[in-house]
């Protein structure tokens, strides 16, 4: 019996003793993580793939509402185009000399008619730089009068 007395207070003294030393282990300074880590590369991959999707949201975004259109060597222009309802439009296009009256639709693209005398268009401002460009167009988007 005495023995078991011994023990226990043994067991209970050695564990008192140890728990400042526990303590004392768990408190050094932070490990910092390694940066070839999973979680450190998955970082980088994530910020990565959310630059990717938001230059190509730009792009789309500047291209749908602002209707900046690459052109073709100055062969091919659009001069004006008309909304005949939610999907369907009429586009006049100048290809070279000649002069087209388009029907676009979902899927599909007719020629209504080629005009025999072309249409006299406002000059396009295709000479300015892209910033006078993009200048113009959002101040069209603002409702300020672009001159």
């Amino acid at each position: 019996m005495k023995t078991l007395a011994i023990q226990r207070s043994l067991f209970f003294g050695l564990l008192l003793w140890q728990s400042p030393l526990w303590a004392a282990v768990t408190e050094g300074p932070p490990v910092p993580p390694s940066p070839l880590g999973g979680e450190t590369i998955l970082q980088v991959l994530m910020g990565l793939g959310l630059v990717l999707v938001a230059v190509v949201f730009c792009a789309w975004l500047m291209r749908r509402l602002l209707r900046i259109q690459p052109g073709a060597n100055g062969q091919m222009r659009i001069l004006g185009g008309l909304s005949m309802g939610t999907r369907e439009r009429v586009v006049l296009l100048e290809v070279g000399e000649t002069q087209l009256l388009l029907g676009v639709a979902p899927g599909r693209i007719e020629t209504l008619h080629v005009l025999e005398q072309p249409i006299q268009v406002a000059e396009l401002k295709t000479h300015e730089g892209f910033s006078k460009q993009l200048g113009d167009a959002l101040g069209k988007l603002r409702g300020q009068d672009v001159s």
